[in-house]
């Protein structure tokens, strides 16, 4: 009860300074190369959507053990009385997509012509991006925009420009990016991974964008401003081995074990822990945000298209996959709570001219290809 009554003390603490226009900031730092790693599934059951991002509590690490659901529940409370605009900023609002430029995109796409088909490659519609990390500090742009310090610690990756105030725009005009394939200046951030209260470096971080529709050929672009959340910062829950919420599983050993809590696995001579968040793969083709940062994109009707249902535009479904350098145990954090609470941002800043390319060779055709349009 000590433990959990220090925490509790903390996160209190920290809402009533942030009441009164101050932020404690747990800072951190370490930065891991980054590395090719395995295709892995998407994880299943993918979070509601919610209001937004709590306010980072400020905690006090007092054991090797990870939080237990009680204090988290208890932190994310107490940091609801957080201050007012920040609020205000994590409801944000409909915008809507600049229906023009989104034409004039559209018409360059489908006027495109797919590469040849060569070398038998795999039949799964998908590319991939890799990237290192660009930087780690306490911003949201999409939930937290131009309230610096306000968010809890993320992991950064694309334009190190990346901060609470930038928009899709600056991504554009960004002279460089962690991220390996030129023409993506896309930022992408993920809440920190800590091991008592010390950050976990990332080994690497790669984005597969693909389709799990039925019919990957009519998968468009991204549009331009889209900016999206995946998963739920505010979702506090036990994540036992195969519970079907987001989880930690192991890559490259088998899982040997939970931690004492049962929510991080244990991984063989070899492994490492790793994370997958997928975002869903239809658009309403009109908003490009929402207030949750959610309700503008979503899943497939009924039909396995997205014609069938709500969101009748298909677009690449982006799927995240994280390594960190440990192989799991007890300890473990992410700077919004449990694991359950990991989630992922994505900024779009695609240039539309090579990421068209892109989805009407590898995507549209339904093969396989790397981090280029070809099959060498």
């Amino acid at each position: 009860m000590r433990i959990h009554s220090r925490a509790v003390l903390a996160v209190v603490t920290a809402s009533v300074l942030a009441a009164g226009g101050l932020y404690l900031i747990i800072a951190g730092s370490g930065e891991g190369p980054g590395a090719g790693v395995p295709r892995a599934q998407p994880v299943a059951g993918q979070a509601k959507a919610t209001t937004g991002e709590a306010t980072p509590p400020a905690t006090a690490t007092t054991s090797a053990a990870s939080p237990s659901p009680s204090t988290i529940q208890a932190s994310a409370s107490a940091s609801a009385g957080a201050s007012a605009p920040a609020r205000q900023a994590a409801r944000g609002g409909w915008v809507k997509v600049d229906q023009a430029l989104w034409k004039k995109q559209l018409a360059a796409f489908k006027a495109l012509k797919p590469a040849p088909v060569r070398n038998n490659p795999v039949k799964v519609p998908e590319f991939h991006v890799d990237c290192t990390v660009a930087k780690q500090s306490p911003d949201d742009a999409i939930v937290f925009p131009n309230l610096p310090g306000a968010s809890h610690m993320h992991t950064f990756f694309g334009p190190d420009i990346i901060g609470a105030s930038t928009t899709t725009k600056d991504l554009l005009a960004a002279e460089k990016t962690s991220c390996r394939t030129k023409g993506d200046n896309s930022a992408y951030w993920m809440p920190q991974l800590t091991r008592n209260g010390k950050p976990v470096p990332p080994h690497g971080f790669r984005i597969y964008y693909g389709s799990r529709l039925k019919d990957p050929s009519r998968t468009t672009i991204l549009p331009p401003g889209l900016v999206m959340i995946a998963g739920d910062a505010k979702r506090q829950e036990p994540t036992p081995k195969d519970s079907g919420i987001n989880q930690f599983w192991c890559a490259g050993a088998a899982e040997v074990g939970r931690s004492a809590d049962g929510n991080w696995p244990k991984c063989g001579t070899g492994g490492r822990m790793i994370i997958s968040i997928t975002f869903p793969d239809c658009w309403d083709g009109k908003h490009v945000d929402s207030p949750d940062h959610r309700s503008h994109v979503g899943p497939a009707g009924p039909d396995g298209t997205c014609a069938g249902g709500r969101f009748p535009v298909a677009i690449p479904s982006i799927s995240e996959l994280f390594t960190y350098d440990t192989r799991g145990g007890d300890g473990f954090a992410l700077s919004s709570g449990l694991p359950s609470s990991a989630h992922m941002d994505m900024m779009n800043g695609w240039d539309p001219a090579v990421l068209g390319p892109l989805v009407r060779t590898c995507i549209n055709q339904g093969v396989k290809c790397g981090t280029t349009p070809t099959f060498d």
